[in-house]
């Protein structure tokens, strides 16, 4: 089952990742992580990537392709895989269609989670973590014994910057900028699947698995 995985920051793409890998070993491929992995590596492409990467600048799109390729040619990808952070444009889904094409797959389904911005805000602002021993707690879903103090070690929480609600709303309207265009584009070839996100984990994921068909 080769899938993409679509949603903004905090709607549950993690974990939906690795309920989809517990049952049917498909990997989740995130390209910041492998992209990452090919500098460290030192591949042919992870050394033309590095330098940008440092350097906070794009990296065009056929060495992101060529990475992803690379990676998919792996045998824990003989299952199929989950494909997270890729593509962002109309263009990289051109790219990658041609590059799938040329690896004898194609794509089954692209999942789209669908939570509304001020849920996702609520779900990431309320974040907390521990300096110390970096255990993360939640001001409602998960909060600690004692308020803003870790249960482990009794540090201090803090509030990551990138989970304050003004930077969370801006990555929020840049997810929606850089998809807004990839969602008609995958449903016109009739692949989308729109899945509410605001329910149990539980529940979110049986509502995936009945969009594969394998519910």
């Amino acid at each position: 089952m080769n899938l993409i995985l679509f949603g903004p920051p905090f709607v549950g793409k993690g974990t939906q990742a690795k309920n989809l890998y517990a049952e049917f070993k498909i990997p989740q491929i995130s390209t910041g992580d492998i992209l990452r992995k090919a500098v460290r590596e030192g591949t042919e492409l992870g050394k033309m990537a590095g330098p940008l990467m440092a350097a906070g600048a794009y990296v065009p799109d056929d060495i992101v392709i060529g990475i992803v390729e690379e990676r998919l040619k792996e045998p824990d990808c003989v299952n199929g895989f989950v494909l997270d952070g890729f593509p962002r444009t109309p263009p990289q889904a051109e790219a990658l269609e041609r590059m799938l094409a040329r690896l004898g797959k194609k794509l089954d389904a692209v999942v789209s989670l669908k939570v509304p911005h001020e849920k996702l805000i609520e779900r990431g602002s309320g974040r907390r973590s521990c300096p110390t021993c970096g255990s993360v707690y939640h001001v409602y879903q998960n909060p600690p014994k004692r308020a803003g103090f870790c249960d482990k070690d009794g540090t201090g929480l803090v509030q990551r910057d990138d989970d304050k609600a003004d930077v969370i709303e801006k990555r929020l309207k840049k997810y929606d900028a850089e998809t807004a265009a990839l969602e008609p584009f995958y449903a016109q070839r009739g692949l989308l699947k729109a899945i509410d996100g605001v329910g149990s984990p539980e529940g979110v994921y049986a509502d995936i698995k009945k969009a594969l068909g394998k519910g």
